[in-house]
């Protein structure tokens, strides 16, 4: 029996009544069906999660998932041979069966979106202070693979198959750039109309384009990406004339999606859990969607070993750092239940952010956010994952962008942080120089190239075409891996004397 037969022919369809929303907050813990809209509970305002009654079918080993990774996708095949096809080679919904709430697997969307890679990092670990020679590794999970450029459509593939489930007709999100370019893109693929708010001069040229080309319709909000996400959630929430289904992570269905970032990195390390994993900070979406993942295959008896999780935050948007580092902010807080977090302070410390009108800043665009909605599910996943938090300046989070590049793994600016956290981390002793550790590189390098020729050049790459014009014009780049144009006359030894210039 070949590998493709042994795949289709294994259970995936859940069981009816699998699948349910649950409020995460303790007290209150109310339950809904799935085919409920909602991007908070009704009781008490909190985030939902999606939970499951493990049906029969769950896997008790990952052997299943390996059996399908193979998959090459529909190609010949017809009717639900054709359906399974696609799902298996799409590196979420091989995953389907950990993530089980649709109905039918004719419901689920997919583009083959995560067949994305984990890439070791050696020359990357050297730099970083990581001692190869005793077993150090460090791997780089590049998400830049995806479809539209980025992880989201780990999630909005999740998102758009519980669209179709309660047949939503139009979508809608607030972006810093990447939510709306694969909100954009699944949603030219599946007919639905498509609304994207986004910031004043708050998104990445990259990006706008991928929504533009699209087709979504884009509204530039005079405010920034807190100002956008409050107006969109207030029009799916309270304005059901509209009909209009909000595509960002406080949907829970779009997390479940993402969990399948933490899966594929298990897969490249043979099933066993790295001791830590690093991820940018913005709406916190991944940190959330990571605890999650991990706490599910420890319930199901996948693992024995939850890794340690690193969250990295830019120091223009430390929202979580400073909730957690400076105003000791957990999920388990002394003498209350799991959960039941000091809520107030949070509204304090907004409020104190609003009148003294702190607003996100930094070049690290798509993780650019103040207010991070889903800041209760990452303290849940700290908790989950015994987690920290840090901080990085502008000019560390680009360094380290540009290490990564140096060796081959073109990102863009929010996972430089993920990298800055690692070696911050190793200088403290949290990361022993042995240890195996994931960082997640969100996205591509030509998601926001004017960053990236900026750090390389000087100028200011807002007027791409002065790149080549005469030095003086401009400050000279500074970073240390800046790899600047080299001008030089039309002249056969003046071009070989050029190339002679080690770089």
């Amino acid at each position: 029996m070949t590998t493709a037969q042994t795949a289709d022919q294994s259970p995936t369809t859940p069981e009816a009544g699998v699948a349910y929303q649950q409020c995460i907050h303790p007290s209150c813990a109310q339950t809904y069906p799935v085919h409920r809209v909602l991007t908070a509970c009704p009781s008490c305002g909190s985030l939902l999660d999606v939970r499951y009654r493990w049906p029969a079918t769950t896997p008790t080993d990952f052997r299943l998932f390996e059996l399908r990774s193979g998959t090459r996708g529909p190609r010949e095949a017809a009717g639900t041979a054709a359906t399974r096809a696609a799902l298996d080679f799409s590196g979420v919904w091989r995953f389907r069966d950990l993530m089980p709430f649709y109905e039918d697997e004719t419901q689920i969307v997919t583009v083959g979106e995560g067949r994305t890679n984990l890439q070791r990092a050696d020359h990357v670990a050297c730099e970083l202070g990581f001692d190869l020679e005793n077993g150090g590794r460090l791997f780089l999970q590049y998400e830049g693979f995806n479809p539209s450029g980025s992880f989201k459509d780990n999630g909005m593939c999740a998102a758009f198959t519980h669209a179709r489930m309660v047949n939503a007709q139009r979508v809608a999100c607030a972006s810093t750039g990447n939510t709306s370019a694969s909100l954009a893109m699944y949603a030219a693929l599946t007919g639905l109309a498509c609304y994207v708010f986004i910031g004043e001069g708050k998104i990445a040229y990259g990006k706008l384009s991928q929504a533009l080309e699209y087709g979504a319709r884009t509204l530039q909000v005079a405010g920034d990406f807190d100002a956008c996400l409050a107006r969109v959630r207030e029009i799916a929430d309270h304005r059901p004339e509209l009909g209009v289904y909000l595509m960002n992570s406080v949907n829970p269905f779009r997390l479940e999606g993402q969990k399948s970032i933490m899966y594929r990195i298990l897969e490249g390390l043979d099933w066993e859990p790295p001791d830590w994993i690093i991820v940018p900070g913005g709406n916190l979406g991944n940190s959330s969607a990571f605890g999650k993942a991990f706490a599910e295959l420890k319930e199901l008896g996948l693992i024995k070993k939850i890794p340690r999780l690193a969250v990295a935050n830019a120091h223009g948007a430390r929202t979580l750092d400073r909730m957690v580092n400076e105003l000791g902010m957990t999920w388990r807080a002394p003498g209350r239940e799991p959960g039941d977090f000091d809520h107030a302070a949070v509204d304090a410390e907004f409020q104190r952010m609003d009148k003294a009108g702190e607003r996100a800043h930094t070049v690290a665009s798509a993780i650019e956010i103040n207010r991070p909605v889903n800041l209760s599910k990452c303290l849940r996943a700290l908790d989950t994952m015994h987690g920290v938090v840090r901080s990085f300046d502008d000019e560390t989070i680009v360094e380290h962008k540009a290490l990564v590049g140096r060796w081959g793994f073109g990102c863009e600016p929010a996972s430089g942080a993920s990298v800055a956290a690692a070696r911050q981390l190793v200088r403290e002793g949290l990361i022993a120089p042995t240890d195996t550790v994931a960082c997640v590189l969100t996205g591509h390098l030509l998601k926001d190239p004017d960053v990236t020729v900026g750090y390389h050049t000087g100028i200011d790459t807002k007027g791409v075409q002065a790149i080549m014009s005469e030095r003086g014009q401009h400050a000279e780049p500074t970073g240390a891996h800046s790899n600047r144009p080299i001008r030089v006359a039309d002249e056969l030894e003046a071009i070989i004397e050029a190339m002679r210039i080690k770089l």
